[in-house]
């Protein structure tokens, strides 16, 4: 028998993203903001080249124009 998250074809990482998202939502008022705002976090990244690092930018951002130039691109 397969685990669920497999059987429903995500990864292990987003299966625990979204059971974290699921208990954050679950708490009272003040005890969710609290753990809402630990949850947020901003992934940076940068390309390497020539054994130079490019610009960092952020993942989110990155992922939106990617999704948006594809979608252009349909």
């Amino acid at each position: 028998m397969a685990f669920a998250w497999k059987a429903a074809g995500i990864t292990y990482n987003r299966y625990l993203a979204i059971a974290a998202r699921v208990v954050r939502r679950s708490l009272k008022e003040g005890p969710r903001l609290q753990a809402e705002r630990r949850g947020e976090m901003d992934l940076r990244f940068a390309k390497w080249q020539n054994g130079k690092q490019g610009e960092n930018k952020s993942l989110g951002e990155a992922n939106a124009s990617a999704m948006a130039e594809q979608a252009k691109a349909e």
